[in-house]
């Protein structure tokens, strides 16, 4: 399959091997001077801000986290901008999107038990999937601005271009958000399907004396579902750090960024998502 690319693209293209190529030099000069133990000491520690109100974890906020997830939202709220007016005959980003959107509401559409809900599903399914496919790509195949802190939370050196953009989903708190609201909605739309006392039933079955195993293993979705995002992610961005170092920043992290970034990312968000249906389709059946 033979690739062609416009005069823009190639000029975009060619910036960003020269930056690239410009960047990497100076990281592999200054990584020389570095040892492993220096480059790695903060590498779990993320910058951390104590708020005037509250107490313990509720106290403090992760000033990234808060920050990319805005960013990430804003631009996706500029392209469905951009995409609100579909063309009659579809270009190239028009049928790709066209072709996610179908893959998606099939999927819902055939998980889904209770016709009534599988446009609402299939709302929430694409929301998770886009918001989590930009976080993963972004944090894991596009260098950008990351920033060290120690481990009382502060931050101690700005990083350009030798680290990816810092990913919402390599938080646990944002994943944790998402799984609490994929539960928390599947929970909703059980009592809405089924009816208060149906739904109440239904945590006694197939007898009563299971109801503490039932309790249990619906808690755990939520834990498991954002335990694996945040594994699959951080693990990943600490990985592609890992070896970076090693090949001082000058070719091997193309080919990382592209594999975490696009590939695991793309593949993660598909298991979210998927799993995502899974407990809605359950809590309907």
């Amino acid at each position: 399959m033979k690739i062609s690319l416009d005069k823009r693209a190639k000029v975009l293209l060619a910036i960003f091997l020269v930056v690239y190529i410009v960047v990497g030099v100076l990281n592999a000069i200054y990584l020389s001077k570095q040892n492993m133990g220096e480059a790695f000491k903060n590498v779990a520690n993320r910058w951390v801000v104590d708020l005037p109100f509250g107490k313990g974890i509720f106290s403090r906020i992760n000033p990234l986290t808060i920050f990319m997830t805005w960013g990430i939202m804003a631009a996706i709220i500029l392209i469905a901008l951009r995409l609100r007016k579909p063309q009659v005959v579809p270009d190239r980003k028009q049928s790709l999107v066209e072709s996610l959107l179908e893959f998606v509401y099939n999927m819902v559409e055939d998980a889904v038990p209770d016709q009534r809900f599988v446009r609402p599903t299939f709302y929430i399914a694409c929301t998770l999937f886009i918001f989590i496919v930009f976080s993963n790509i972004l944090g894991g195949a596009i260098p950008g601005i990351s920033i060290e802190a120690n481990a009382q939370g502060t931050v101690e050196k700005i990083h350009l271009f030798s680290d990816t953009w810092f990913s919402p989903t390599a938080d646990i708190n944002t994943n944790a958000f998402l799984a609490v609201f994929v539960f928390i909605i599947s929970q909703v739309f059980a009592i809405k399907s089924k009816g208060i006392k149906s739904w109440a039933k239904s945590w006694f079955e197939p007898i009563p004396f299971m109801f503490p195993m039932n309790v249990i293993g619906e808690l755990s979705k939520p834990i498991s579902h954002s335990l694996r995002l945040f594994g699959n992610i951080a693990g990943g961005a600490l990985l592609t750090y890992l070896l970076a170092y090693m090949a001082k920043y000058l070719f091997l992290p193309v080919i990382l960024w592209g594999f975490f970034g696009l590939f695991v990312g793309v593949i993660q968000a598909l298991v979210f998502t998927v799993l995502a249906i899974a407990y809605i389709s359950s809590a309907l059946s």
